[in-house]
């Protein structure tokens, strides 16, 4: 794929010799010649609010001759618990769903997140296929192959790693969506900037509409942003290592989601989680005051929060203890050592983590 793709140009990203993502533009029907021919059904899972993009798929599903069985599920983050999934496996049991039948997700990615572990588990694994509904899940959630549910203990802390058979991102769905949720996705996005591609960081402060969803360079963010995390995924598919710079702002960003209830969306939180990376990167001399500054401003930016306050840092070090990135007792952060550059800060002091944070208020 060509990273500068004229918008509304049919992009291509392969992840691996895995799978592609393909971004552009009317693009919904094409979810259906992704399942292979040996399918005969097919769970396709939403939330049943997002009938003119839901529509679609089906009506082209069932244009190839599939059996079509609707599992829908509450939205957001209530669609990622054990009893949704449990009753996507009994609808899979009760429609005699076989190892050649497939689960379409179309939704966010909580909805990509779940579908995708149902389809893991279900026989051990049948296929699947991602179509993201809201920028979050077209960047970040629904490439990877990372899927899974929360538990009361934290977000994502029970899942699999599981490829789908391809995603589908149809630029056009973004129109549908409450612009405070577009910004939320963009979140992901700067994160791209900061980490690989700085190039994305320029085009947010040449055109700031861009990362609402209504500039002239929101096509290119969103293709950048895939691109940048196609190429890690393919490197590191479990988490082994490299893949470890796509949590900037993760750390801190999970706990104040775990801390809101879930009432904060992901993007937000992750803003909040970068900006702390960034004072904590400065502090231990990693960075320099510029680069600090520009979180703010290109989040500022975008529209997304860069303070916070609202629970002590006490509160937050229990759920960040319980963080996938953590190693036994010891903290781990991904920082930046320039523009970039990503790296990892492994237990910080007491001290470093509330100097940070304070900063953050």
């Amino acid at each position: 794929m060509s990273r500068d793709a004229e918008p509304g140009e049919l992009a291509r990203v392969g992840v691996g010799s895995a799978y592609d993502v393909v971004i552009g533009r009317g693009l919904l029907g094409q979810a259906a010649a992704l399942v292979p021919q040996t399918a005969r059904k097919v769970l396709l899972v939403h939330t049943g609010t997002l009938p003119g993009v839901v529509d679609p798929v089906r009506a082209a599903l069932r244009a190839r001759g599939l059996d079509v069985v609707d599992g829908v599920v509450p939205d957001a983050e209530a669609a990622k618990t054990i009893e949704v999934a449990a009753g996507l496996w009994g609808l899979l049991g009760r429609e005699a769903f076989t190892r050649t039948d497939v689960v379409v997700a179309v939704g966010g990615g909580t909805i990509t997140d779940l579908a995708g572990w149902v389809a893991a588990a279900w026989l051990r694994g049948v296929p699947f296929v991602n179509v993201p509904t809201t920028v979050l899940a077209m960047v970040d959630a629904a490439v990877g192959g990372k899927t899974g549910i929360n538990t009361a203990e934290g977000k994502n802390l029970v899942g699999a790693f599981y490829e789908p058979l391809g995603v589908v991102c149809d630029i056009d769905v973004l129109a549908t969506l409450p612009e405070r949720d577009v910004i939320a996705g963009m979140a992901e996005v700067v994160k791209a900037g900061f980490i690989a591609d700085p190039r994305i960081l320029e085009l947010v402060q040449d055109d700031p509409g861009s990362a609402r969803g209504v500039g002239r360079h929101t096509v290119e963010l969103i293709e950048r942003a895939v691109t940048m995390k196609a190429r890690v995924v393919a490197e590191d598919l479990r988490e082994a290592g490299l893949r470890e710079i796509l949590n900037y702002g993760h750390t801190l960003g999970h706990a104040i989601e775990q801390h809101s209830g879930y009432t904060m969306r992901h993007g937000e939180a992750v803003a909040i989680g970068m900006v702390y990376a960034a004072e904590l990167a400065y502090r231990s001399g990693l960075i320099d005051s510029a680069l600090r500054q520009r979180h703010r401003d290109v989040l500022t930016l975008v529209g997304l929060p860069t303070t916070y306050a609202a629970a002590p840092l006490a509160d937050l070090l229990v759920a960040m203890g319980r963080d996938k990135k953590t190693r036994g007792s010891t903290l781990r952060f991904v920082v930046l050592e320039g523009l970039a550059r990503p790296t990892r800060l492994v237990g910080p002091s007491p001290d470093l983590l509330q100097a940070a944070y304070d900063a953050l208020a």
